[in-house]
């Protein structure tokens, strides 16, 4: 869980939503060609105004479970065997007026709504579907109107493994939508207007892997806006993932949430960002953090971060808070992937607040007050007493205590900014890799410029053969080192070889 400076979200009132296509590569006056053979994603997942019906009849076999009946569908779950198919008449179905009722699914369970069936929670009910019973599917329903608190779920809320969630609506419920287990799939779903997160994947005790997040619609989530309430919680955003070890994230469009769209936080490893569109969201459209291992290419992403990066921008800070933020998290041999690095590519960025920025926090590792994701320690170090003086000094906790932004690889992506259509003067251009000053606590071995140095100069973080149009700056090193094209090519920096760079029209 992030509680650090550098990663706090202020309060700030949803953005209007931008319901654009995507374009894929942009055609700006006096640019350059395109460098990615292969570009972003054309279409996005409209699945929130155009669901897919359900079955008009029940299926031979089915349960058939009345609206008319409060608790219908809990009781006839409890009285039916396992892998039982429930269909969901047309209207509107309840549980009973407890907080704590809700539907407990047996293993292989399958609920069908019918068009225009919904399960309302009426703001009584806390969780809609629960329990730990693996292989469950839920389609073609709506869920709403659930009062989960923060950060629990309303559907899976037990996160348990092997559900799928398809062509479902579950929208306008507190805390997340819905929770993730290991092997869980969710399909051309629409998650909207649910109070803390579309979808909260975690899994309390062990990692969960085998994640597929698919040609969802993921919008207007933190309608409670969780940031003003905990300033600093790092408790918000489109779908926020904790400890997924392994995850493909593909064709979904996720716009108009409050805070950031996309948000890997503590230790998590071996994803897959691709074909995506990120817009519109009110902080980053992607945070990668304290996390392992990535492959983040072919999405569309654009207006995104005007709310928080000007936010931070009007009140004189130097960070350059960006739209792809890659937070203590880089690509590491040791743990186990379908990738050793973060490779970003093949991306386009138009009218974002900022580009990417790599970032690493020298006072934060494991066992350092300033770690505040909840105590956890790296993957290498399965022990946080051990990253201890006069240990950690040495090869290999030195290293391996440390959630380090390394093996970055950014290339054949398309950076595009127009400050007009961002309505920014300043702070808006930046590109950047840095570290703080290490100071705390005063047994740390990385005080002073170590880290800074090490992330900029040491780790293999590397931009080259990407295309830039507008006023791009680029940071290395601190905040205070803002550089033009040249000097971000040259050396000690030798970054973008190959890319090619084009001012706005008319500059």
């Amino acid at each position: 869980m992030v509680f650090e400076w550098r990663n706090r979200a202020l309060p700030a009132a949803p953005v209007a939503l931008v319901l654009l296509a995507a374009t894929g590569c942009v055609s700006t006056p006096g640019a350059p060609a395109a460098k990615p053979a292969v570009g972003p994603s054309t279409s996005v997942a409209r699945v929130c105004d155009k669901p897919e019906p359900g079955p008009a009849s029940a299926p031979e076999g089915a349960v058939t479970v009345d609206p008319a009946v409060p608790g219908d569908l809990a009781a006839k779950t409890r009285n039916s065997p396992p892998n039982t198919t429930f269909w969901l008449r047309p209207g509107t179905h309840t549980l009973e007026p407890d907080r704590f009722a809700q539907v407990v699914p047996k293993e292989g369970d399958r609920y069908l709504g019918a068009p225009g069936a919904v399960l309302d929670g009426r703001r009584t009910n806390q969780y809609a579907f629960g329990g730990t019973a693996r292989n469950v599917t839920v389609r073609h329903l709506t869920v709403q109107g659930f009062v989960a608190p923060q950060d629990e779920g309303v559907v899976n809320h037990d996160s348990a493994d092997g559900w799928v969630i398809e062509h479902a609506t579950i929208q306008n419920n507190s805390g997340a939508g819905l929770m993730a287990g290991a092997r869980q799939q969710v399909r051309a779903s629409c998650l909207r207007g649910n109070g803390q997160y579309g979808m909260n994947a975690y899994k309390s005790g062990a990692p969960l892997g085998g994640l597929v997040v698919e040609g969802n619609e993921i919008t207007a989530n933190n309608t409670d806006d969780w940031e003003r309430r905990q300033q600093g919680c790092g408790c918000t955003g489109g779908v926020k993932f904790w400890a997924v070890n392994g995850a493909d994230v593909r064709g979904n469009w996720v716009h108009g949430n409050r805070g950031a769209g996309l948000w890997a936080d503590t230790n998590n490893n071996d994803f897959r960002i691709e074909n995506n569109v990120l817009e519109a969201n009110d902080g980053a459209a992607l945070i990668y953090e304290t996390s392992y291992n990535a492959v983040i290419r072919n999405n569309t992403i654009r207006r995104n971060n005007w709310v928080e990066g000007r936010k931070y921008a009007d009140r004189g800070d130097t960070f350059p808070h960006p739209t792809l933020y890659v937070s203590e998290s880089g690509g590491e041999p040791q743990v186990r992937a379908r990738t050793d690095k973060i490779e970003i590519y093949r991306n386009v960025l138009e009218d974002n607040w900022s580009g990417i920025t790599l970032w690493e926090n020298a006072d934060r590792f494991c066992n350092s007050p300033a770690n505040t994701s909840s105590g956890d320690c790296t993957l290498l170090v399965p022990r946080a007493d051990r990253c201890a003086r006069p240990a950690i000094a040495a090869a290999p906790l030195y290293t391996d205590c440390r959630w380090k932004t390394q093996r970055v690889d950014i290339h054949d992506n398309r950076f595009v900014l127009d400050t007009s259509v961002v309505d920014c003067t300043a702070k808006c251009d930046r590109m950047a890799v840095l570290a703080n000053y290490g100071t705390f606590p005063d047994w740390s071995p990385y005080h002073g410029e170590r880290v800074a140095e090490a992330i900029t100069l040491e780790q293999h973080n590397r931009w080259h053969d990407n295309a830039y149009v507008g006023p791009w700056k680029f940071v290395a090193h601190d905040p205070s080192r803002v550089l033009d094209f040249g000097q971000w090519q040259g050396m000690p920096y030798q970054q973008d070889a190959g890319s090619t760079f084009a001012p706005p029209a008319g500059g």
